[in-house]
């Protein structure tokens, strides 16, 4: 049987061919949107927890400000705003291509390298900020 005529076959790919794959950029978008999502989400009891400790008195506002000057901290602060921002850009995404704009495949490419060329420069901004740069 000729190539051009054979019928494509689509299979799943097995777990340990993952690393290996290589997914488009609006593929991958896809897939960090609900990791930051799942992230928030998982954290949002600690993060609640905390807010009402530090709003609670100054002294226990102090005890707090002292553990965020730990640079673990402060990585994974920076790691919370990240998923913030990533899925914020994300969704604004999804909302522009439920009104069935950038549907096309280069069209969700180029939206795909936007959320990425607005997240992570906003990303850095907040690390600049957090470590004292800014």
């Amino acid at each position: 049987m000729p190539e051009a005529t054979k019928p494509r076959r689509f299979t799943n790919i097995h777990v340990l061919q993952i690393i290996r794959y290589r997914l488009p950029a609006a593929g991958m978008i896809s897939i960090l949107h609900r990791i930051s999502g799942a992230l928030m989400f998982l954290l949002l009891p600690f993060i609640l927890y905390l807010f009402d400790k530090s709003i609670t008195s100054e002294i226990s506002f102090a005890f707090l400000q002292g553990y965020v000057g730990h640079p673990l901290v402060k990585l994974a602060i920076l790691g919370v705003a990240w998923a913030y921002l990533h899925h914020f850009c994300a969704g604004i995404r999804h909302l522009v291509m439920d009104m069935h704009i950038g549907l096309s495949k280069e069209g969700a490419a180029k939206s795909a390298r936007t959320v990425f060329a607005v997240s992570l420069p906003l990303t850095a901004l907040v690390a600049l900020k957090l470590f004292g740069a800014l």
